[in-house]
């Protein structure tokens, strides 16, 4: 399947606002196929941006004229499609999903394909007039960094993109977290370009947190190339997560800061773990994190009123985002594979669901490797004896890589050894698992309690330049740690915690590189090269490509 080729068919843009440069059509799709923005340039719910200065920036995107159905012989997309143009338009010709539902899709070209969004609001359409795309306070919405051509996070096109057509004024550029220092000068082009180069070049905001108090370690050492950091506020700079296939979170942002405990709660506890941790829920979490949001990143004085915040929270977690097209291996919702937002949206969860470590808390059974079956039903056939094999497409080819990359990361075990919140509270060290001894949640890859886990992204070897890099002392034991992120030990004070973060989705991966909390690998096979060094995995060379393919087709 060669996108070039329909190229002159279909012209698409993801606007001046953010794009990885694609230009082509998506043959398989029988959807008019455009752009999505949503006030993609800072909070505008018109199609457009405005800078600081209040100057219009216009967007380029394609109207429901310019784009082109496109048909497939073999698969139909059951969707409306969603559209916005300067005009603010919505195309919503009728679909229906299997179940004979009327469904929306609104579809994002990546470096891969493309990627699509479900939403289960009333309508099927993504409703821009939502406090989410609002600016409050400083200019900024939501939507600033959480873009859905952007795999509702931001990528450093995309903020590239939005620099150029602003002059580095767009509102996801202030100095209160996009800047590398809140100190830092800005007055010029050059000046703002220096300044915000972590948000420009890996897509990350500085989380600035004080020291917990009473913790069990001290921070003896700063080395902050930005000359900011201090035990007053220390400068962590991280990822926006995506807000959207939020269903399957139980903590929020990398270091469940958004998620304390909760004492009083005797339904959501952590089982197998002593003392009993128990938790807030997952909507009360998301109610914290859009409160806190406000006033930290936009800067708003009043906050969000009760009503406001509910909106928010209501439009995120009606939103499901994954791969639909892959550049070879075509639809991954053809042929019985079980890939699509709409599918996700359908997927049970519930807090406990497959647990690692304790076992599924409703039904009891032991935890479960075989984690993913979306493609299942692509794997290659045994040849017939007797039989000279046959010839294979690239497609079917493309396909079968997949789907041996599902088996492998459901099957290939490795040992893991040295993981802080894994070895320590499964009580062995190594631990012979799979990808999926981490990634636990079934088709979806996060975890189904709170577990923040510790596999060395923040360790002082991995540190570079652009990265402060911080040493903590344990006051008992006067060990030391450098690690370029503290982690949930921010937020707890303990030891055992530095450098642990959450297991994030791995639907919809592939539109919002880079990866890891500090954007430190900008492409899923690096990713995968990081684990298999890690843990000594020994992947051949097929075994990487395969789990490349896999990951890059959810």
């Amino acid at each position: 399947m060669d996108f070039a080729l329909l190229s002159q068919r279909l012209v698409w843009s993801r606007s001046n606002c953010g794009s990885r440069g694609l230009r082509h059509a998506l043959p398989g799709l029988s959807v008019m196929l455009v752009t999505l923005t949503l006030a993609a340039c800072g909070g505008s719910g018109d199609g457009s941006s405005t800078s600081t200065s209040g100057t219009p920036v216009p967007s380029t995107t394609a109207s429901v004229g310019d784009a082109t159905a496109i048909s497939n012989n073999t698969a139909t997309l059951p969707a409306n499609t969603q559209t916005t143009s300067p005009g603010n338009t919505q195309s919503n010709a009728p679909g229906t999903t299997q179940s004979g539902t009327q469904a929306s899709l609104t579809l994002v070209t990546n470096g891969e394909g493309a990627s699509a969004t479900f939403t289960t609001a009333a309508g099927g359409v993504i409703d821009q007039s939502n406090t989410f795309f609002q600016p409050l306070g400083n200019g900024r919405a939501c939507s600033s960094c959480h873009q859905p051509e952007a795999g509702w996070s931001i990528t450093p096109e995309n903020l590239a993109a939005r620099f150029a057509a602003t002059d580095g004024l767009d509102p996801v550029f202030r100095t209160v977290d996009g800047a590398n220092s809140p100190n830092a000068a800005v007055g010029t082009r050059d000046e703002r370009a220096a300044a915000y180069s972590m948000l420009l070049t890996k897509g990350l905001i500085r989380i600035g947190l004080p020291m917990p108090a009473g913790a069990e370690f001290d921070l003896v050492a700063i080395d902050d190339p930005y000359g900011f950091a201090s035990a007053t506020e220390v400068s962590l700079f991280r990822r926006p997560l995506p807000t959207t296939n939020l269903k399957f979170q139980v903590a929020m942002m990398w270091d469940g800061r958004e998620t304390p405990t909760d004492p009083s709660s005797n339904s959501l506890c952590v089982r197998n773990v002593q003392p009993l941790n128990c938790f807030i829920s997952a909507d009360q979490s998301l109610l914290n994190q859009a409160g806190h949001a406000v006033i930290d990143h936009a800067q708003s004085a009043a906050g969000l009123t009760a009503i406001q915040a509910r909106s928010v929270v209501d439009f995120e977690t009606q939103q499901f985002t994954t791969q639909l097209v892959d550049n070879a291996a075509g639809r991954l919702d053809a042929l019985g594979a079980l890939s699509g937002p709409q599918a996700l949206a359908s997927m049970p969860f519930y807090f406990g669901l497959n647990d690692v470590i304790a076992g599924d808390y409703r039904s009891g059974k032991p935890f479960d490797p075989q984690v993913m079956n979306l493609f299942s039903a692509w794997a290659a056939t045994p040849p017939t004896p007797g039989r000279p094999p046959v010839a294979k497409t690239a497609e079917v080819l493309a396909r079968e890589s997949i789907a041996r990359g599902e088996r492998l990361f459901n099957g290939r075990r490795f040992s893991i050894n040295g993981v802080a919140g894994f070895n320590d509270e499964i009580g062995r060290d190594p631990v012979q698992g799979t990808c999926s001894s981490c990634h636990s949640t079934p088709n979806v890859g996060t975890h189904s309690v709170p577990r923040m886990m510790n596999t060395g992204v923040s360790a002082a070897n991995r540190r570079t330049a652009d990265l402060p890099l911080y040493t903590l002392r344990n006051k008992t034991t006067l060990a030391t740690v450098r690690v370029t992120d503290i982690g949930s030990a921010m937020q707890t004070g303990r030891w055992k915690d530095i450098g642990k973060m959450k297991v994030p989705s791995l639907r919809g991966l592939e539109s919002r590189s880079p990866y890891f909390h500090d954007g430190s690998e900008n492409d899923i096979a690096k990713l995968v090269g990081f684990y298999d060094r890690r843990f000594a995995i020994g992947l051949s060379g097929q075994d990487v490509a395969d789990l490349t393919a896999f990951l890059k087709a959810l």
